[in-house]
């Protein structure tokens, strides 16, 4: 009983002695100002040479928090203008008021959102302040600005032409490959596209020159999810794993970017790919009669996806393109041949039924047809359809 009594008295002093010696209250901060923005320029357009060179510096003022400066924390977002900073890229500043940015880090920021090299883009940028435990965030006005990518080299250097082998394609691993339905087009300086009908859970290698094993364009690790459809590449003489076609056969287009170094698989959803074609109509010497004289009226097939023909026009006449010679049943017409400057180019598509004639040039004279089956209206990204262009010679 004494051992029990002894014990309340403990817990009691304990609780007086507790009850004296008040805890300081925990700090309270005041609330700070949103940060004002603003920039030392409002458009950028760097050249490789201005890499290395700070080409804009951002500045705030003081949130006037009720801490250290040094305690403060800062984030940058720069963004595509519109996106509401959904896609931002951010940088974190800690105690400073502002930050600069080289013409190199800049660019690279541009790049990865897709922009185009040399083309004016508008962007939008803000800050947010907060302490450094990120409570009491504020957020800045949002500046606009205009900028402008400038090219860089590429990742890997490009080749002069390229070639798709492997047990994916028709022609299976025998090298060299079949020319010129493996063949990729080169669509600019460092891009190839190529349309090809891939066997589905095949593999494939991508190779710069005809017949040769030594050089070769390769992925590091073929087990990594995805690769069916696209990813980084790599120039290999050796070692590397064969790029993993995609599962199910089909008319695929692979776009290589030797800029980026990195592919794209996707089904082809242009208009049927053919071995060979044809032109026929009043435009041409043979005029309307089908079949059409041949080699004159053909095309000469440069690649998987690209035809070009040199032909004498008649001026202010018509004509249409034949996957078959004589065969009316399936023909390439445009949608619509009133649109203006459709003589010297534009867009089709495939028909067996319906479609415009093409409006062939004004004057009379040689004139070379290109056509591009990789390339499909970018007003119309649902409709099948292939880029054609006509020049004079």
């Amino acid at each position: 009983m004494k051992n029990i009594f002894r014990l309340i008295l403990a817990a009691a002093a304990v609780f007086f002695y507790s009850a004296c010696n008040k805890v300081d209250d925990l700090p309270l901060y005041g609330n700070g100002k949103a940060p004002v923005l603003s920039a030392s320029v409002t458009t950028v357009a760097a050249q490789p040479a201005d890499s290395l060179n700070t080409v804009i510096t951002f500045n705030w003022t003081d949130p006037q928090y009720a801490t250290a400066a040094s305690n403060q924390k800062y984030i940058l977002e720069i963004d595509s203008a519109g996106r509401n900073f959904s896609k931002a890229n951010a940088t974190i500043i800690m105690g400073k008021l502002d930050t600069s940015f080289t013409a190199k880090q800049l660019n690279d920021i541009l790049l990865g959102f897709g922009f185009n090299y040399n083309v004016a883009y508008p962007v939008e940028v803000r800050v947010t302040s907060s302490y450094g435990n990120n409570n009491e965030r504020l957020v800045s006005n949002v500046l606009s600005l205009t900028v402008t990518p400038y090219k860089i080299p590429p990742k890997i250097t490009p080749p002069a032409a390229l070639f798709i082998v492997g047990s994916a394609t028709q022609g299976g691993w025998t090298n060299p490959v079949p020319v010129p339905a493996q063949q990729f087009a080169q669509i600019d300086e460092t891009t190839f596209m190529g349309v090809f009908n891939l066997n589905g859970g095949s593999e494939y290698l991508l190779l710069p020159v005809n017949g040769d094993w030594g050089q070769k364009y390769a992925i590091e690790d073929n087990s990594i999810p995805g690769v069916e459809v696209g990813g980084d590449f790599q120039f290999y003489t050796s070692g590397g794993s064969n790029f993993k076609g995609p599962v199910n056969a089909g008319m695929y287009l692979i776009v290589v970017d030797f800029q980026r170094g990195k592919y794209s698989v996707t089904p082809y959803n242009g208009p049927n790919l053919p071995d060979n074609l044809f032109i026929v109509g009043s435009a041409t010497p043979g005029a309307w009669n089908n079949p059409v004289p041949v080699p004159s009226q053909q095309f000469t097939r440069l690649n998987s996806v690209e035809f070009e023909l040199t032909l004498a026009f008649n001026g202010g006449a018509e004509y249409l393109l034949l996957p078959e010679n004589g065969n009316w049943g399936m023909k390439y017409a445009v949608a619509d041949n009133s649109i203006a400057g459709l003589n010297e180019g534009g867009y089709f598509g495939f028909y067996t039924s319906g479609g415009s004639n093409f409006p062939g040039p004004t004057n009379s004279g040689n004139y070379k047809i290109h056509v591009n089956f990789a390339l499909h209206d970018p007003a119309a990204p649902n409709d099948p359809t292939a880029k054609f262009t006509v020049t004079p010679e």
